[in-house]
């Protein structure tokens, strides 16, 4: 007798599309069957999406290893080089104790996955602050829950405070005082208010005063405590606000302050800065002259650069037009513990100058990731450092010359996850943050297990929605941004080109940076595809038909108010780090 499975599969042992369809709907209608008895359904209501219900699942990695993900920050016992922690933008929070041959996740049972920044307590290497929410503006930004601590190295977390934050860009304890700590809320991204600007405590955490305080579009990104005379602080205020149409990173209020009483009062030093509006500033004290302080600054108007102040941020000459090619991404700086005229800045390709800013150039990166996010320097030797990116951690002892890959740091951030009707043993798809969109088994017949061998690549860039034939599991429909689609034979390799083009002297087509694919339920030679229009396909993407009139509804972004105004044209950013407005996002 053939069992229920074996009379649905097709002779090759695949689920053909309409008998998917037709177990779709037996188990919608058992499911409303069972859902009309009146006392079946009172069960079902009082026990669904409890912790009960999934208790007995329990997860297990699958991979991929090959690629790791964003690092978003790093802090490093200074006792203990050997012992940091790694602070990822969206994969929590890690620690080594060994120089990263082997991680651990530790905040895993906090309120946030998405870290901004981690601090060691400089008077208690045990005390960590660590700052929720990724601190930069970008379209899959992920927001936190505020501000935590840890007095035990990172194996017990409390919640201190500003919940509403969302996004906080740093936190700096005064070597003095441990009780006194400084956080740095940029505040939410997609609007205005809440907890944002430089907040203080002088007890540990138990209650916060907001000590700078711009405005309610307006929050702080960076704080610093001069090592040598801790009375003295700078911070840069970052005026900015993200919607569909647009990114506005940047405003009147964006600045540089000083505080020369410890952080209660403030005022702002921008002599020598640009005068236009400003966005993102990076900035960092020298560790071999205090009186040096670097800024990297986004303008409007052409006016970004690197500037330097010898007089502690008083004046500010312009070195150079240097700033990061996103700096609503990147923009930030690390000056050089062994030379005054040495500093790092984070971008696509990282940058050094070793002139005080007069002149840049790229940071060898053979075998190395790119989209730089954080950087330590040893203080003991130059050539050795280790920076987080796009990719994950790399180290280098040579000053760059090589670099090494930490290859066990599995925070790949995927997009979108789907899987395909193979068999012994489905596969499993996903489209990733800047790591290409990947493919590999659920299962294999290896007394190993899984292994990176087993997975492969089915198109670079940021990967979204992967849509497999049902009844061809070696056809794979993968995408990357801004409407990138292909179409991939797991069996041969091939790689064909199916993303819809315009005939010649027709409007470009316009996609959005994660464009909408679907395969009919009725036919898998039947794809949707949508941007300015919905096109559909009835050979695999072979070719395309428009089947809707032109989607958008004629909006002008460029009448729409962000920060509660209608923007200028030059703006801070306004036609960058966005998608073009007026587009699908969603379809089904």
């Amino acid at each position: 007798m053939r069992s229920f499975r074996d009379s649905i599969l097709s002779p090759a042992g695949r689920l053909p599309s309409t008998r998917l369809a037709a177990m779709a709907s037996i188990a919608a209608s058992v499911t409303a069957a069972l859902l009309a008895t009146p006392a079946l359904a009172d069960a079902h209501d009082e026990h669904a999406l409890t912790k009960g219900t999934f208790s007995g699942l329990i997860f297990r990695s699958v991979g991929p290893a090959l690629m790791s993900g964003r690092i978003g920050d790093f802090a490093m016992n200074p006792d203990r080089p050997a012992e940091y922690y790694v602070a990822v933008s969206s994969g929590n929070l890690w620690k080594t104790v060994n120089n990263g041959v082997t991680y651990e996740p530790i905040f895993d049972g906090e309120g946030s996955y998405s870290i901004g920044c981690v601090t060691i307590d400089p008077n208690n290497t045990n005390v960590v602050w660590v700052g929720t929410g990724e601190n930069n503006s970008q379209r899959s930004v992920s927001f936190g829950d505020g501000v935590y601590k840890s007095s035990d190295g990172g194996k017990n977390w409390t919640h201190v405070g500003l919940k509403e934050s969302e996004h906080i860009g740093m936190i700096a304890v005064d070597p003095r005082d441990s009780d006194r700590v400084f956080v740095a809320a940029q505040g939410p991204l997609w609007r205005s208010g809440d907890e944002r600007g430089l907040y203080m405590t002088e007890d540990g955490g138990e209650t916060w005063d907001k000590v700078l305080d711009i405005s309610e579009h307006t929050g702080i990104n960076e704080v610093h405590i001069d090592p040598e005379d801790p009375d003295v602080m700078y911070a840069s205020a970052y005026q900015r606000q993200r919607k569909v149409w647009t990114l506005i990173n940047g405003g009147p209020e964006s600045g540089v302050w000083k505080s020369s009483d410890g952080g209660h009062t403030w005022r702002e030093i921008n002599k020598g800065l640009p005068g236009e509006d400003k966005g993102r500033i990076g900035l960092d004290i020298s560790p071999v002259d205090h009186n040096v302080i670097y800024a990297v600054v986004e303008a409007a108007h052409d006016k970004d650069g690197f500037f330097r102040s010898t007089d502690r941020g008083e004046t500010w000459s312009k070195m150079s037009d240097y700033v990061a090619g996103s700096p609503q991404y990147y923009n930030e700086i690390i000056a050089s513990p062994h030379d005054v005229d040495t500093v790092y800045a984070m971008d696509t390709y990282m940058h050094v100058t070793r002139d005080g800013g007069k002149n840049f150039s790229r940071v060898p990166r053979d075998h190395k990731h790119v989209d730089n996010h954080a950087l330590w320097i040893d203080p003991l030797d130059p050539q050795h450092m280790i920076v987080g990116c796009d990719g994950g951690i790399y180290e280098t002892w040579d000053d760059a010359a090589n670099w090494h890959f930490k290859v066990n740091l599995p925070i790949t951030q995927f997009y979108r996850v789907s899987v395909d009707m193979d068999e012994p043993f489905y596969n499993i798809y996903g489209g990733t943050q800047d790591n290409n969109s990947q493919g590999g088994p659920s299962r294999t017949t290896r007394l190993e297990g899984i292994t990176n061998e087993d997975w492969y690549i089915t198109v670079g860039g940021d990967g979204y929605e992967t849509v497999v034939d049902p009844e061809n599991a070696d056809i794979v429909y993968s995408q990357w941004q801004y409407g990138g689609l292909v179409r991939y034979d797991r069996a041969s390799g091939e790689i064909t080109d199916i993303r819809p083009v315009e005939k010649p002297g027709d409007e470009p087509y316009v996609f959005n940076w994660d464009t909408p694919l679907i395969m009919s339920p009725h036919s898998n030679e039947r794809l949707y595809f949508a941007g300015n229009f919905l096109f559909r396909s009835d050979n695999g993407g072979s070719s395309w038909d428009i089947v809707s009139p032109d989607l958008p509804r004629g909006i002008d972004r460029n009448e729409l108010e962000v920060l509660d105004t209608i923007q200028l044209p030059d703006a801070v950013a306004k036609h960058v780090s966005t998608s073009i407005w007026g587009n699908a996002v969603a379809l089904d």
